[in-house]
């Protein structure tokens, strides 16, 4: 067993040397040499080629000697000589000296499974080409504070000459490429594709040097540990674009009791969020009726109230860019009828993934994005004015432009935009004088079912009977 650590810590070099001593072949790549000589031990090899493996081994650290309470404090993640598959797709081998990703046989069983059926979630702004690394377990032992793990991958011709041409000018950024190497954590988890999360205290080296991690958030509450935004890592920068010389991928971090995680990486295409929205036109637009069907629901009186609400105000302004709408867009799963342009939206979002509904604050992922019929038919038809009307039946009509004198009323701002200026509900209520009429402004932009503890205060004011 002691042999077979000090083999497996050599480097190509010394394997070469170690090949040629014992008479075997000493060409092929690193894990075809590890193989070669943990197969020289388990045939038993004879007492001239262990001292020349002591010797490499002396060489390599000259101040380590390998005790057995070191050997307490490996773990290997296989109970089986490595295969070449097991080598490249990069078995996770945890040891407190340097050493190359493999595994050792008849060490311990294995804890966690090497290659959990973890999923990760897609992303929209990557269309995944190949897996170079399948999802890999990052397990914690408790013998050890922090980690390591080292894994490898090559890539072919064909995917080096993918990224080599895909050299391109993307939007607001330099000269790169958009088709990338890709590297994902996640929590190892396999009930749900699972979201980018970084394991805590990381630090990943590819082939040698340090590979930069998104900066960590200002923490949410004071005491509270500072957390990276949870993203994929592009490590083309780092990677050896030759389909001769394999990619080493370095990982250490802090163990945590009971929490592991999972690396993977992928060869990618990065795209713009132009691109995008062109693929959700080519969803198609929803049927207009949806939204009409969403209007009469709103509008439905209301047995219990004295107050019959008889029409629903909605602005044609996106809240994001505070102008004009172009593409109005919404999430399936959003409940009010206010849109927001999905151009605007998907920019944003290529910038920063937040994926957040800019009206509601509820999840909008692009997979939910919808654009709707009924907004693109009026914004089509009514081009000098900022604000519509809805009736009981669905029908619509414009308001006039605001008098640039008009008493407003101050309603609860919201996401930095007047809640009053997206909704306003008219009602015609028993005192309303002939010139002047009571409107009730309420922010639609609630749920009635959310989480909120009391809905806001409803706001009365006259305003003019032309607005």
């Amino acid at each position: 067993i002691f042999l077979q650590h000090m083999v497996m810590s050599f480097r190509v070099s010394e394997l070469q040397v170690l090949l040629g001593f014992a008479g075997r072949n000493k060409s092929g790549r690193k894990h075809e040499l590890l193989t070669k000589a943990l197969q020289l031990l388990k045939s038993g090899c004879s007492p001239a080629v262990q001292m020349k493996i002591k010797e490499l081994y002396r060489r390599r650290f000259p101040r380590k000697i390998l005790t057995p309470s070191d050997l307490s404090m490996l773990h290997i993640q296989a109970g089986q000589l490595p295969s070449a598959t097991a080598l490249t797709q990069g078995t996770v081998c945890h040891l407190p000296y340097d050493h190359s990703s493999a595994a050792a046989a008849h060490l311990s069983p294995p804890i966690h499974p090497v290659h959990p059926d973890v999923k990760m979630r897609r992303l929209p702004f990557y269309d995944v080409y190949d897996e170079l690394i399948k999802p890999t377990t990052l397990a914690s032992t408790n013998s050890q504070r922090f980690e390591e793990a080292h894994f490898t991958f090559a890539l072919t011709p064909q995917q080096v000459q993918q990224i080599l041409t895909s050299r391109d000018i993307l939007p607001g950024a330099k000269c790169d490429y958009t088709v990338q190497v890709q590297l994902r954590f996640c929590l190892c988890e396999t009930s749900c594709p699972q979201e980018d999360y970084f394991p805590p205290n990381l630090f990943v080296k590819v082939n040698g040097k340090l590979c930069p991690l998104p900066g960590y958030l200002p923490p949410t509450k004071n005491g509270a540990e500072p957390k990276r935004p949870s993203r994929p890592v592009n490590i083309t920068p780092l990677a050896r674009l030759s389909a001769t010389v394999p990619n080493t991928i370095v990982v250490n971090w802090s163990s945590e009791f009971g929490r592991n995680y999972s690396l993977s990486v992928y060869l990618v295409k990065q795209l713009t969020s132009v691109t995008l929205l062109q693929k959700l036109r080519a969803k198609g637009i929803r049927n207009p009726d949806h939204s009409r069907a969403l209007i009469k629901e709103k509008l439905t009186a209301d047995p219990d109230s004295e107050i019959a609400t008889t029409s629903l105000r909605v602005s044609l302004m996106c809240p994001l860019g505070k102008m004009r709408l172009i593409v109005p867009c919404r999430a399936i799963t959003c409940t009010h009828l206010q849109c927001f342009d999905a151009a605007l939206y998907l920019q944003m979002n290529e910038k920063k993934p937040t994926w957040t509904c800019p009206v509601c604050d509820k999840k909008a992922p692009y997979d939910n994005l919808i654009i709707d019929g009924l907004f693109m038919e009026i914004l089509n038809s009514c081009t000098d004015c900022d604000e519509i009307q809805f009736m009981e039946d669905g029908s619509w009509c414009p308001m006039k432009p605001k008098k640039e004198k008009q008493e407003v009323c101050q309603t609860s701002s919201f996401s930095g935009i007047e809640a009053g200026s997206l909704y306003t509900l008219s009602s015609e209520g028993k005192n309303s004088s002939e010139g002047k009429k009571k409107v009730e402004v309420i922010d639609l932009t609630l749920d009635s079912s959310s989480d909120e503890e009391e809905p806001p205060a409803k706001k009365q004011c006259p305003v003019s009977s032309a607005a």
